[in-house]
């Protein structure tokens, strides 16, 4: 009897280390399957405060600069980005949102090489009054955001 008992305590360690293992397994696989999924926000201000690396993929947001966008050079379209306190190049090659315009907040996703931010997805906002959290957030610490006008 004693033997049996050595034998089931024997078996109840192996099953917990075997649980373990597939629980450190299984977190490890989300980990990998998410580290393209999950995008940072950055400033303008930041992406020129600390450049990202090259290979780093994150989102950048603020302001279309006024006289900025110049389009009809094939595909691709340039226009510059700023939150008052920077301003970072963006190439984007595609068609832009029909909301997209000079002085209006847009949020890309994309990498920046040291020089230009190579947007591979560019989101306007989608009506009048509307701005992404992150954009009114990197405005309003450059304090350069404006409240819009209460529609009537």
């Amino acid at each position: 009897m004693a033997g049996l008992k050595g034998l089931k305590k024997k078996r109840r360690v192996q099953v917990l280390m075997v649980a373990a293992l597939a629980l450190t397994l299984s977190a490890g696989l989300i980990g990998y399957g998410f580290r393209d999924g999950i995008n940072f926000f950055r400033s303008p201000s930041q992406v020129m405060e600390s450049p990202p690396a090259p290979n780093e993929v994150f989102r950048i947001g603020g302001l279309v600069e006024e006289g900025t966008i110049v389009r009809g050079e094939g595909e691709t379209v340039r226009f510059s980005v700023t939150d008052g306190g920077a301003t970072v190049p963006v190439e984007f090659t595609g068609i832009l949102p029909d909301l997209f315009a000079e002085g209006q907040g847009m949020v890309g996703t994309g990498s920046y090489d040291g020089r230009v931010f190579k947007a591979t997805e560019i989101l306007a906002k989608h009506d009048e009054t509307y701005m992404p959290k992150e954009v009114v957030d990197a405005l309003k610490e450059q304090g350069v955001y404006v409240e819009p006008e209460p529609e009537t």
